[in-house]
């Protein structure tokens, strides 16, 4: 099957197969949303089934990223459901807000499980089925803190590096294969984890600080995230492999 990417369509992801993990809130719902609307055939994945249940117009799988069988089932259930697999967002994670004095190792481990190895697995399955179809397109997400140093981040940001080292390793290796591998690396986005930042403790001087340091002076919305992302996904990043795109409000350009 010749490469989707190269394809002219009515909508921006007509037709598209795509995988979506993290789906059930935030950047991955947004995206979601976003997709549907693009004339996708979206599988939605998230551990949370609940919220996962309230996602309309998609196929839902209820699994982990960080286990082996759960990451090969999110694809296999595209290519059974569709006949192949277009597009993955590979943007399941967890996000603690911790100094390397205030974390453990169990922290560590849970973030780089779901955050790196997720991201690994999941990447890995579509790549696989990708090369059966003739190509696709892998969206990773990535952060700020996948490409810059910030406070409170000891665990978090290693694994976005992790994130942003996996989408150019495997843009390299697979561009010759029709395969796109890119990133978008948000800044400070209104989801659901930084509400609840605003009540833990710290989490309101943190956030302060943190706005202060976007020159934008806000932080972002989800669906603003899922424009870079459809972007990337579509036919109109067809030369475009290996980036990561700062979603952020200016904060890199510091």
């Amino acid at each position: 099957m010749a490469n989707h990417d190269a394809e002219t369509t009515h909508g921006r992801l007509s037709d598209r197969v795509c995988v979506i993990t993290g789906a059930a809130s935030g950047i991955g719902r947004a995206t979601v949303e976003r997709f549907l609307r693009e004339g996708a055939h979206v599988v939605a994945a998230d551990r949370d089934a609940d919220r996962l249940a309230t996602l309309e117009g998609v196929v839902p799988v209820v699994g982990d990223v960080s286990r082996d069988d759960d990451a090969k089932r999110m694809i296999a259930t595209a290519v059974d459901r569709f006949g192949r697999l277009d597009v993955l967002v590979a943007n399941a994670g967890v996000i603690p807000l911790l100094s390397i004095t205030e974390a453990e190792a169990s922290d560590f481990d849970e973030v780089m499980a779901v955050d790196g190895r997720g991201m690994f697995l999941t990447c890995k399955y579509a790549i696989e089925a990708m090369l059966v179809s003739g190509g696709g397109a892998i969206v990773c997400t990535s952060s700020i803190s996948g490409v810059a140093g910030q406070a409170r981040q000891a665990v978090y940001g290693p694994a976005k590096f992790v994130a942003t080292g996996l989408t150019k390793h495997l843009a390299v290796e697979w561009a010759q294969h029709g395969i796109r591998v890119n990133a978008v690396a948000p800044g400070t986005i209104e989801t659901e984890r930084v509400a609840a930042a605003r009540h833990e403790p710290g989490g309101p001087e943190y956030l302060a600080e943190v706005v202060r340091a976007h020159p934008m002076a806000r932080f972002g919305e989800p669906s603003e995230v899922a424009s870079a992302i459809l972007f990337l996904a579509s036919p109109d990043a067809s030369f475009i492999t290996g980036a990561i795109l700062p979603v952020d409000g200016g904060y890199l350009a510091h």
